[in-house]
C-alpha cells in the first residue's frame, strides 16, 4: 500500500495530501532509525549489561535526549517523548509489536506485511494503525524472537516455531516461501492463564461441567480436547491440568512450549527441529517415548498431530492413567478418525479394528471445544467413549450446546445441557471416592 493511501486510512485524513504531511511521517521514521543507529554507535554495551532494567532505560532516554538536542529537526515534546518510547522498544522490545503486547485484550497478533498488521480482540479481527518500516526492520524483529529460543530463520530454513518470554506462540515465514514478504503470526498466551473460573466467567461452560472436569482428572481419566484452530483448547488444557494433585510427577511434551502448570513438580520437553544439515531433529514421538523412562504420574503432550499418536495410546493403556493432550477436529468422530490416519503415519500394519480398539480403551472422554460466529468459545460437546462395536467405537454424549440461533446483535444464543445420559465413569469416580449428582444427567 503507497504511502500515501496508508496516511488516510490511518489518520483518517480526507482530500489531497501535501507533500508536508507525507514528509513529516517519513521523517518521523527516518530520525527514529537514524537515532537507532546512533544510539548502538555510542552506547558502551559492556556497562549496560551490568546496569538494572530501570537504570538502563534511563541511561538509553538520557543518551537519545542527548543526541536529539544535536539535530536540526524541531520536535514538540510529545513527539521527542514519543520518538524515544520508540527507540526504546526497538533496542529492548519488539518495536512496533511493543504496544500491541502490552494490550491483554488481543489475543492475536498477525502481520501479513510490514504495512498491514490485524489484531484478534474478542473474538473478531480488526486492522490496526501500527507499521513496521520496511521489510528489512520487520526481519530484525522476527530474528530477535526466534534467536532467543536457540532456533534460526534463513532461506534454507524460512519457517519456524518460536515463543515470547510469556509463553505467547510465534510462527514465522519469510521468503522465498512467503511471497510477499516475511510474515509473523502471534498467539497470545498471558502470563497469568485463563483458569476454570474465568472460563466459567466466560459462559465456556457450565459449574456442573466444571465440577465433573475436577472430579474426572482426580480420577485419572484420559482426557481428549478436539476443536479448530484458535477454539480455546489450549486453555482450557491448562485449565483442566490444574486439577492434577500437587504431589504427581508431570511431564508435559510440546512443539513449542506454552502449557503454564502450576504444580511443583513438572517436567517440561520440547522438541527440536533438524539443524542446517537436516540432522539432530528430536519429534514428539522421540519425547513420549523417553517420557515414559522418567517415571511419570501424568503426561500431557501440547497437540498430538503425527507418529507420537500410538505411542502415547500404549501409555495411556499401560498404567499411565490421567493423560491429557488436545488435537485439531471439528467433531467427536472426526478426532478418533484422525487418530486412525495418525497411528497409520507410523507404517504399522494394523487392522482397523486393531487401531480402534487402541483408541476405545485408552481414551475416556473427548471434549468438544469451538469458537462460535460471534467470537465466543464455547465447550459444546462432552463425549464418553464406551467401547467397540463390531469394528466400530461407541460413544455416548454427556453435555451439549444447544445453538438457539443469534439475536439482533449477532450473538449467539444457547444453553448447555445434560443429555441425560449417565456415564460409565461414574462407577470408576465412586472409587476414587468421588459421587456425581443424579442432578447432573437429568436431561432437561
Amino acid at each position: 500500500m503507497a504511502l500515501r493511501e496508508r496516511l488516510v486510512r490511518d489518520n483518517g485524513l480526507t482530500g489531497p495530501l501535501s507533500d508536508d504531511v507525507i514528509g513529516n511521517q517519513q521523517g518521523f521514521q527516518d530520525m527514529k532509525a537514524r537515532l537507532h543507529r546512533m544510539l548502538i554507535n555510542r552506547m558502551d554495551l559492556t556497562k549496560l549489561g551490568q546496569l538494572e532494567p530501570e537504570q538502563l532505560h534511563e541511561e538509553v532516554a538520557r543518551l537519545a535526549s542527548s543526541l536529539l538536542a544535536q539535530e536540526d529537526t524541531p520536535l514538540s515534546t510529545v513527539e521527542r517523548e514519543r520518538l524515544i518510547h520508540e527507540v526504546r522498544h526497538e533496542l529492548f522490545g519488539l518495536g512496533p509489536l511493543e504496544q500491541l503486547l502490552a494490550d491483554t485484550s488481543i489475543s492475536d497478533i498477525l502481520v501479513n506485511s510490514p504495512y498491514n498488521i490485524y489484531i484478534e480482540r474478542g473474538g473478531k479481527l480488526e486492522r490496526t494503525s501500527i507499521e513496521f518500516k520496511d521489510n528489512e526492520h520487520l526481519m530484525r524483529v522476527i530474528e530477535r524472537i526466534v534467536s532467543s529460543v536457540g532456533r534460526r530463520i534463513d532461506e534454507s530454513s524460512p519457517m519456524v516455531d518460536a515463543r515470547l518470554k510469556d509463553g505467547s506462540r510465534v510462527n514465522a515465514i519469510i521468503p522465498p516461501l512467503s511471497l510477499d514478504g516475511p510474515v509473523l503470526s502471534i498467539r497470545r498466551f498471558g502470563a497469568e492463564p485463563l483458569r476454570m473460573n474465568r472460563l466459567l466467567e466466560n459462559q465456556a461452560l457450565t459449574p456442573d461441567m466444571a465440577s465433573m472436569f475436577e472430579m474426572c482428572v482426580n480420577a485419572k481419566l484420559n482426557v481428549l480436547i478436539s476443536g479448530g484452530t484458535g477454539a480455546g483448547k489450549t486453555t482450557l488444557l491448562n485449565a483442566l491440568s490444574a486439577y492434577i494433585p500437587s504431589n504427581e510427577r508431570i511431564v508435559t511434551i510440546e512443539d513449542s512450549a506454552e502449557l503454564q502448570m502450576q504444580q511443583p513438580h513438572v517436567v517440561r520437553l520440547e522438541t527440536r527441529p533438524p539443524n542446517i544439515e537436516g540432522k539432530g531433529e528430536v519429534s514428539q514421538r522421540d519425547l513420549v517415548k523417553n517420557a515414559l523412562r522418567m517415571r511419570p504420574d501424568r503426561i500431557v503432550i501440547g497437540e498430538v498431530r503425527g507418529a507420537e499418536a500410538i505411542d502415547m495410546l500404549q501409555a495411556m493403556n499401560t498404567g499411565h492413567d490421567g493423560s491429557l493432550t488436545t488435537i485439531h477436529a471439528n467433531t467427536p468422530r472426526d478426532a478418533l478418525a484422525r487418530l486412525e490416519t495418525m497411528i497409520q503415519m507410523t507404517g504399522m500394519r494394523l487392522s482397523d479394528r486393531a487401531m480402534r480398539q487402541q483408541i476405545a480403551s485408552a481414551i475416556n472422554l473427548v471434549v468438544q471445544v469451538a469458537r462460535l460466529t460471534d467470537g465466543t468459545r464455547r465447550i459444546t460437546s462432552i463425549s464418553e467413549i464406551t467401547g467397540m462395536e463390531g469394528e466400530t467405537i461407541t460413544m455416548q454424549e454427556v453435555f451439549i450446546f444447544d445453538r438457539k440461533g443469534v439475536d439482533k446483535d449477532g450473538k449467539v444464543l444457547g444453553r448447555f445441557r445434560p443429555t441425560g445420559v449417565r456415564p460409565r465413569f461414574a462407577e470408576r469416580l465412586k472409587i476414587y471416592g468421588m459421587q456425581l449428582p443424579r442432578s447432573f444427567f437429568e436431561e432437561v
